[in-house]
């Protein structure tokens, strides 16, 4: 089976056209990392980028990368006109037997529903959704991503949901789904927990409303008066955003917090290895990297109950789950953690065992691999690709 895996190379997004290795999203990542190990599937990975870059064109015995040069008319500001024609040129040369479209916000949905091929798509975070809730103005980025995502969905074979949450969101314009939640990098289930003194409670995410850090502060700050704790939170940030500056400014007034910016996964590895607790207060989200990446830990969660987070934990099993806009049930569910190291351990235990049953690499790509066998034995085709991208 000749599979055509299209995704971002993260060397584009960080302008770092020198790095010697392509790099992609922590999720996609991980699917490769189990279909390194399918020896059935021979698998290209496409992606795009403005500027030469140096690529290995071997990832894996069975994956191969492919770096197609695109000149910046062809992104965005031309509706990725230049970023379809280019993948679609490469997969007439590649004729894989199917096409998976990594992230409907950028490129890699568009080229997959206009590859002429059959293909399938995952959404990682649920635009139209979330562009609502940051309330994203008119021709925002998030605004215009979330007409892509309603564009592209019906255009494709099927949808793989990495929540039954997403699936109930794409239901009405999906010709299919599939509930298969995110891979995890094999090297988390590896890590061993050594807690510091003080307790450190982790938050990963961008600074923004809909991940609600600021929310975070201000319910725990009467549990830090009477407990010894650092937050610490990890993630990007626009300190010119409104929300932004607020989350700095209590930062500032509050010396159990601290903020240690974007963090890759081996410093993610090392900051879960340090921690008691993983903590997301987020307002929506899909199928959290953070959260599962604990799971595979050993490290307890305390999250939000929203969106495909219930799929993840089941309260008072694998973690814990409050209300992400009641200070209270935010407060009452980290200090019930701190308060019991025998409950963290056994939370942890519980989560790390359904990690390993339900997220692993090897796992997760053996149902992708069964998804690809369903559409190619249907014989179908996208009906989604213009004559004129010839």
């Amino acid at each position: 089976m000749k599979v055509a895996m299209i995704t971002t190379d993260n060397r584009e997004e960080f302008r770092r056209y020198t790095d010697p290795e392509p790099y992609f999203g922590t999720a996609p990542a991980a699917l490769l990392e189990g279909l390194a190990k399918v020896s059935e599937c021979e698998v290209h990975v496409v992606s795009c980028v403005q500027n030469p870059v140096c690529s290995p064109p071997k990832l894996a015995d069975n994956i191969y990368y492919h770096s197609l040069v695109v000149p910046k008319w062809g992104w965005m500001r031309g509706a990725y006109l230049g970023c379809i024609r280019a993948v679609r040129k490469k997969l007439r040369d590649l004729k894989p037997d199917i096409v998976h479209g990594q992230g409907t916000e950028r490129y890699c949905a568009l080229a997959a529903v206009f590859s002429g091929f059959p293909n399938v798509l995952t959404i990682h975070g649920n635009l139209r959704l979330i562009s609502k809730i940051n309330r994203a103005r008119p021709f925002s980025f998030e605004w215009l991503a979330a007409r892509l995502e309603s564009f592209t969905l019906p255009r494709s074979n099927g949808v793989v949901c990495i929540s039954g949450y997403t699936q109930r969101a794409v239901a009405p314009l999906a010709r299919a789904t599939w509930i298969v939640p995110n891979a995890v990098d094999g090297a988390f289930f590896t890590i061993e927990l050594r807690p510091a003194i003080p307790k450190e409670i982790v938050c990963v995410g961008y600074i923004s409303t809909r991940k609600n850090q600021v929310r975070l502060i201000l319910a725990l700050q009467p549990l830090a008066i009477r407990e010894k704790f650092e937050l610490i939170f990890y993630g990007g940030a626009d300190r010119n955003d409104s929300y932004a500056r607020e989350f700095f400014h209590l930062l500032a007034k509050h010396p159990w917090c601290r903020f240690e910016g974007y963090a890759d996964r081996a410093g993610l590895k090392v900051a879960l290895t340090r921690a008691a607790i993983l903590i997301l207060p987020s307002l929506e989200d899909n199928c959290p990297m953070s959260v599962l990446e604990a799971m595979a830990a050993g490290l307890p969660v305390a999250a939000a109950n929203v969106g495909g987070v219930p799929d993840l934990i089941t309260h008072g099993t694998e973690g814990l789950l409050f209300d992400p806009l009641n200070d209270g049930s935010i407060r009452d569910a980290v200090a019930e953690l701190l308060a019991d190291d025998g409950k963290r351990s056994a939370l942890g235990g519980k989560a790390r065992a359904k990690a390993v049953q339900c997220f692993h690499p090897q796992k997760i790509a053996e149902k992708h691999v069964a998804i690809y066998r369903e559409i190619i034995a249907s014989g179908k085709a996208h009906s989604g690709s213009p004559g004129n991208l010839r």
